[in-house]
């Protein structure tokens, strides 16, 4: 591989629809005539754009094509083989929560150092690690930007692959690795498509100029960045991508073109007044030497902070205008700057800004001291460096500079705290390492008796037979009242919700609806303020189930949180909430979040009903299951090696069959999700009573088989199409209860698992699910941690 500094040529992907509203610094923004609007600029022209049609949520990004494309640039670095609660802000319901156009859940890292003297090379390699901790994500392409060797220079490396393919262009540069800075910012991301191909010139970090005057890294969405693009061009900007990120590099240097005295923080606030959409984002500037700005709207970004003494308090300051005071890009909404001037942008009321130093960072003489900033998209990139981090909320604005973390909102929301807490992450380094395993989706399935525990302790008491979620304690005699309780999720967790659903109506005797959340949306389905809404989420990011909660917050339904991330969007934005205490799942294939979900739904169910005397008795025989969950997980994965020699008779199938009745159809469908998304094997879960009706035709001595037969009141029925099937030539692998008479050994290839109350048995039966899909890949030789076209956390549509 041969690097270069100037030409590499890439194919990029282009949206062909946009979303209303326009950037209002350049031009007005959404209208109701059909008369196109007029947006004018400071040359006097009149550029007129074709009607945008409303509502929001019926423009989202569709058709793509493909286009050449030549990147020229002095640093860029190539191969040339040719990419809280604050709750909701006007209809966002409409918006579906974040979306991503050229992201699904990018990785973002960053790295600042104050008086902390380091070298280039560990600068890199921080950078580097911090992205190879955020490949469990999912991505296509990664890069990063450094300060250059020379005063506003800056060196910018991207490749097309994993992050091993970034650090080895690294390592081909020319850089002076010995150079040690006192004070540097470097900025890095992963990309993942979902809109044209990867490529170099499509990967983040984007810049505003071939001077990279403005880097900027992004996660989201852009919604207006096509009318932002285009008066852009309109000034003479000239546009090497078609991502909505290089309108945030663009619309920044446009603005301090116009106002170069604006601090970055004011200058950050004016150009995201402007954006329309969900974003995190990093931005750092020659401008602005060794200062970096990161702002949230929808998509998460969390601070690390290590410093050489003790900070002198825990949180920051949260800095607000003064109230009604504009903004700086506010006056020139609607061109009120232009019947004013010839500017599109106002200049700022500086007395109207005000900036402050951070108590935390100041040392006893009042000045600030050495500091390290590490700033992420996720906290596990960060824990081998610090555990004191603070997150952001939606709408924050973090400035990093001479070693003080400012943050600033745009508006003041009532209600909203006044600090953000530097807190202590609970995380070890080792929690997310693969140790002793092959992979981290074996890594999870193994540590599923420990994580079934953590979900438990301090709230099972099996003595005294009570469930105690203080997460919920304030909220469930309201939840009691409810006229229904709507399960809303995405993939494994809306398994995890099927497979609750009956335990649920049986103790509550409540209606229960378990959605699809991105069906949900589709159907606008009515929502009442009586209702109870809970969102599961192993992430709490997911796009459609953020947007089905904004729908049902809007509608003034009580909502609850089931997340596996402290801090994350579902968890800041549900009226109440329980954590499942999973621990951090790795692998892409979700494997433990399933059953500690599981878990603390039953759990849930059984806190709704300890004031029903009719049902103590079932609630102290699931209580008394619950007690045994994690010796019987221990009891299956003695199974393993079986199991894998079991999977052999899959090698060079087209399709599997998995039949599964009552509560054990969503453990056949969460099975089956699991064999797809990680052997690529097609694999079709069925409800066992629905065989005859079509699905029996498939039946013969070549369809592999897998049946899910073990003992609860509807066995009668589900061995009823177990013989169906025997009757028509067909070899089923069983999964069953212990010493089952029904299956003798030497007729029946079974898998053995552990008897328990019949609503928890599908904890039990999942367990063999999941190793054969791991054992399945294993054997087709596919990356099981990072499965192709998939990602770990989905956000978007």
């Amino acid at each position: 591989m041969t690097a270069i500094r100037c030409i590499g040529e890439a194919r990029q992907g282009r949206v062909e629809k946009g979303v209303a509203g326009a950037c209002s610094v350049l031009g007005s923004g959404r209208y109701k005539s059909n008369t196109p609007p007029l947006f004018l600029c400071s040359h006097t022209c009149l550029l007129p754009l074709a009607p945008i049609p409303s509502p929001v949520h019926q423009l989202t990004p569709t058709a793509l094509q493909s286009l050449p494309f030549i990147f020229r640039t002095l640093t860029f670095v190539s191969s040339p083989c040719g990419k809280s609660p604050p709750p909701h802000h006007g209809k966002l319901s409409k918006l579906r929560g974040a979306q991503a156009d050229d992201c699904v859940y990018s990785g973002i890292f960053g790295y600042i150092n104050y008086l902390v003297e380091k070298d280039r090379k560990y600068i890199l390699d921080t950078l580097i690690n911090g992205l190879q901790r955020l490949e469990y994500r999912g991505y296509d392409s990664a890069g990063l930007a450094i300060d250059g060797d020379k005063k506003n220079e800056v060196y910018a490396v991207k490749e097309v692959g994993k992050v091993a393919s970034l650090k080895k262009l690294v390592e081909e540069q020319n850089f002076d690795l010995n150079k040690v800075f006192d004070s540097h910012a470097g900025i890095a991301h992963t990309r993942w498509a979902t809109h044209g191909p990867p490529s170099r010139v499509n990967c983040h970090p984007h810049r505003s100029d071939p001077n990279w005057e403005f880097s900027v890294v992004h996660n989201g969405i852009i919604t207006n960045y096509k009318e932002l693009k285009t008066l852009l061009e309109s000034k003479g900007f000239k546009f090497e991508t078609e991502t909505d990120t290089e309108a945030i590099a663009k619309l920044t240097k446009y603005i301090y073109s116009e106002h170069p005295d604006l601090s970055f923080p004011s200058l950050v606030k004016a150009v995201i007044k402007e954006l329309q959409g969900a974003f995190g984002l990093l931005l750092k500037s020659v401008h602005y030497p060794h200062e970096v700005v990161a702002a949230r709207k929808g998509s998460p970004l969390v601070i690390g902070v290590r410093t050489q003494k003790k900070m002198k308090v825990d949180f920051v300051d949260v800095e607000y205008n003064d109230e009604g005071a504009a903004l700086p890009a506010e006056s020139a909404s609607h061109n009120v700057a232009l019947k004013k001037g010839n500017t599109l942008l106002a200049p700022p009321d500086k007395s109207l800004l005000h900036r402050s130093q951070s108590r935390a960072f100041l040392s006893d003489d009042g000045v600030p001291m050495p500091t390290e900033f590490f700033l992420s998209s996720d906290p596990s990139s960060i824990v081998e460096h610090t555990k004191k981090v603070l997150y952001l909320e939606d709408d924050d604005i973090a400035h990093i500079h001479e070693g003080s973390l400012n943050i600033h909102r745009l508006h003041k929301d009532d209600g909203s705290s006044n600090v953000r807490t530097i807190q202590t992450l609970e995380i070890q380094l080792q929690e997310i390492m693969k140790g002793r395993f092959d992979h981290f989706m074996q890594k999870e399935i193994f540590e599923q008796p420990e994580s079934v525990v953590n979900a438990m302790r301090g709230r099972l008491d099996a003595v005294n037979k009570t469930v105690t979620l203080g997460g919920l304690r304030q909220y469930l005699s309201t939840i009691r009242r409810c006229r229904r309780i709507i399960f809303v999720a995405c993939g494994t967790s809306y398994h995890s919700c099927m497979a609750v659903r009956g335990i649920f109506e049986e103790l509550t005797e409540i209606p229960i609806a378990v959605e699809l959340a991105s069906d949900f949306l589709d159907r606008q389905a009515p929502v009442f303020r009586d209702d109870t809404c809970v969102f599961v989420s192993q992430s709490g990011e997911t796009a459609d189930s953020l947007g089905a909660l904004r729908y049902c917050l809007e509608r003034g339904a009580l909502t609850v949180g089931i997340v596996n991330t402290v801090g994350s969007s579902i968890s800041l934005l549900t009226h109440c909430g329980v954590h499942i205490n999973a621990g951090p799942e790795i692998g892409v294939a979700s494997t433990k979040a399933y059953t500690s979900q599981f878990v603390c739904m039953v759990m849930f169910a059984l806190s709704l009903s300890e004031d029903r005397a009719s049902k103590q008795k079932r609630r102290e025989e699931i209580i008394e299951g619950l007690t045994k969950i994690s010796d019987q997980f221990k009891e299956v994965l003695k199974l393993d090696q079986p199991i894998k020699k079991l999977c052999e008779r899959f090698k060079n199938q087209k399709s599997l069959l998995l039949l599964g009745r009552g509560s054990q159809h969503a453990t056949a469908l969460e099975g089956a999700l699991k064999i797809k998304e990680i052997s690529y094997l097609h694999c079709e879960a069925v409800m066992s009573g629905e065989l005859k009706h079509g699905v029996l035709a498939l039946v013969d001595e070549n369809l592999p088989i897998v049946m899910i037969l073990t003992r609860d009141d509807i066995f009668a029925k589900s061995l009823n199409a177990y013989q169906q099937v025997i009757a028509r030539s067909g070899r089923p692998i069983i999964i069953c209860n212990e010493n089952d008479p029904e299956f003798p050994t030497d007729k029946t290839d079974k898998i053995e698992v552990p008897k328990n109350v019949d609503v928890l048995q599908g904890l039990i039966n999942v367990v063999p699910l999941q190793l054969m899909s791991y054992w399945m890949a294993v054997a087709e030789g596919v990356n099981v941690d990072m499965p192709r076209n998939l990602a770990k956390s989905v956000t978007v549509e």
